[in-house]
């Protein structure tokens, strides 16, 4: 009896589009963290405004967790994507 996984002709190669779909969250992620600026404090007060602009890393972390999970989402699709086989009936 052979596994899906021998049979290589009837396999659904995926790597091209997790490649591409990969890139495009990575270009997202970093499109997200263009919006966080460094605060202009006096030396020796970049703490206290960092925390003033509290609102704007909260939103960010927000995004980057929506982000994240729609990715490892979208991995767990392909990978089920990838160990289907196409029916061969005959």
């Amino acid at each position: 009896m052979s596994r899906p996984s021998d049979d290589i002709g009837t396999r659904s190669d995926t790597s091209r589009a997790v490649a591409f779909s990969d890139a495009v969250f990575a270009i997202v992620i970093t499109l997200l963290v263009l919006d966080l600026r460094v605060p202009e404090v006096p030396p020796g007060h970049l703490l206290s405004g960092l925390l003033g602009q509290w609102p704007s890393y909260a939103a960010y972390l927000a995004s980057y967790t929506y982000v994240a999970v729609v990715w490892l989402n979208h991995k767990g699709a392909f990978n089920r994507v990838k160990e289907s086989d196409r029916a061969c009936t005959g």
